[in-house]
């Protein structure tokens, strides 16, 4: 493995490198920042998570002169999380050499950014549609700029940016780097290097293996119109102490967020059309666990940081399996177990088989669960709950009124009356849950004549005949066994 101290870049860049906790290059690193030290233009293929924001970072920092205080480098995102993760990551390699980075987006105020656009920052990270907005305004100057990235080109294509994007680069000198990340090559992307970029040098690495060991993911297979009703018995079973629930489009995102509002749920959901200032007051209150569900769509749940998420539910399954990694990543981390359940449609079993390709692991089928198997794991739940306050032996005020009721009734009595006192049964209050489109549905070229097709996630899924709904413990789960339900 290549180290950064063998990279030949200065003692400011690798003192910030070192404070970040880095030590060996990954790959794409390896590869990228030598050639982008010399000023090539480069073609990076590389998926989220294998690095390139350190790639091309690395370079972009090791030119910019802190003595001039014009616009040196553009990195062009297509999300604002990504541009918030994007520039604080640029921000820590910069530290050492005091480079200004600044990130622009929509939905901040525009005016805010105009002032600090006059603070003369080196390092500019924007979404397309602001950076265009302010290089119409004259706000953003860029007749100095000597490098450019645009990341995640194929996800900005997807997103209907290419115009934008081809405005930004002929308001740009010509005279200039330029690297291209993407995951995928599509034609209107290669266009774009054949039309703006000089002699690229291409690099691919190789996706690393995209599967966590420490998470146990599971299937459900369900119709559109069941889906609601079985993702809330699963988590009355379940127990989750943080849940993340991720839904394909921002009007599932809040009708999800409101249904399990009514069912006693503390769960809030965080999308694109949220302020940041919304979404960041969100983030906290889940990281804090005043809120137990969080409900995202993957835009918004980008570059997301949370530890002690033990369970993930894919609501609607994602169109590519590198979204599905990037989903059950926020479960599993810091070496605890996690789990991931995915809610396919059956038109979507197409979906499902990709990526159990792209992760190298069959997903076990899991049967939906019945009221009366919530009802048993909420039940369980509350014996937990029980437990855990006898362990911490503060009771002490409250032995005198035991003894009077064991004086009445016998312990089993006093105890299952306790247990229903705290028990929280399963809600049916009724609920809108808007169907979605399945997914275009796709020939599954892959499908092997020795497979036998899929198991069925009903009895035919089972294995040695026993339910299986992913519980590691029913006794608490993966964590503490607790539900928390909103006072209201």
């Amino acid at each position: 493995m290549t180290k950064f101290k063998d990279l030949n870049l200065s003692e400011a860049t690798l003192k910030a490198i070192d404070k970040m906790g880095f030590e060996e290059a990954t790959p794409i690193q390896s590869e990228t920042i030598p050639l982008g030290l010399t000023g090539k233009d480069i073609i990076g293929q590389a998926q989220t998570g294998t690095g390139k924001t350190t790639a091309f970072g690395i370079p972009m920092v090791e030119k910019i002169d802190t003595k001039n205080d014009s616009i040196q480098g553009l990195i062009i995102a297509p999300t604002r999380e990504l541009a918030i993760q994007v520039s604080e990551e640029l921000y820590k390699i910069g530290s050492g050499k005091r480079a200004r980075v600044l990130a622009v987006y929509g939905g901040q105020d525009i005016q805010r950014q105009i002032r600090a656009l006059k603070q003369r920052p080196h390092i500019i990270v924007g979404t397309p549609g602001r950076i265009l907005d302010h290089i119409n305004r004259r706000t953003l100057k860029l007749e100095n700029l000597e490098t450019l990235v645009l990341d995640e080109a194929d996800e900005m294509l997807n997103m209907g940016f290419i115009q934008d994007i081809e405005s930004i680069l002929s308001n740009v000198p010509a005279e200039r780097q330029t690297l291209l990340f993407s995951a995928t090559m599509p034609g209107p992307i290669r266009a774009i290097a054949e039309r703006f970029m000089k002699d690229p040098e291409m690099i691919r690495v190789k996706a690393k293996e995209m599967t966590v060991s420490n998470i146990d993911q599971y299937f459900v297979k369900v119709h559109q119109r069941d889906k609601f009703d079985v993702l809330a018995r699963l988590m009355d079973v379940h127990s989750p102490e943080l849940a993340i629930i991720f839904g394909r489009t921002k009007r599932r995102v809040d009708e999800l967020a409101n249904a399990l509002s009514l069912r006693g749920y503390q769960a809030e959901g965080i999308h694109g059309d949220l302020t940041q200032a919304k979404r960041l007051t969100v983030l906290k209150r889940f990281k804090e666990g005043k809120i137990d569900v969080l409900v995202a769509t993957d835009v918004a749940a980008r570059g997301l940081d949370i530890s002690g998420v033990t369970h993930v539910y894919n609501y609607d399954i994602p169109q590519d399996p590198e979204s599905y990694v990037h989903r059950i990543g926020r479960t599993g981390r810091a070496g605890k177990e996690g789990m991931a359940v995915t809610f396919v449609d059956p038109r979507e079993m197409s979906y499902l088989r990709e990526v159990e390709r792209t992760t190298k692991k069959r997903m076990t089928p899991m049967e939906a669960p019945s009221w009366d198997d919530a009802l048993s794991g909420l039940q369980q739940a509350a014996v937990t709950e029980l437990e855990q306050v006898i362990a911490k032996n503060d009771w002490a005020e409250y032995r005198s009124f035991a003894k009077d009721l064991l004086d009445q009734y016998n312990p089993e009595e006093v105890v299952a009356a306790a247990l229903k006192l705290i028990t929280k049964e399963p809600d049916r209050t009724p609920v809108h849950i808007t169907n979605e489109a399945a997914l275009p549905q796709k020939r599954d070229k892959f499908r092997s004549k020795n497979s036998g097709g899929y198991r069925k996630s009903g009895s035919g899924g089972r294995q040695g005949g026993g339910r299986s709904y992913g519980n590691r413990d029913r006794k608490g789960g993966s964590g503490s066994g607790r539900r928390k339900y909103s006072s209201n």
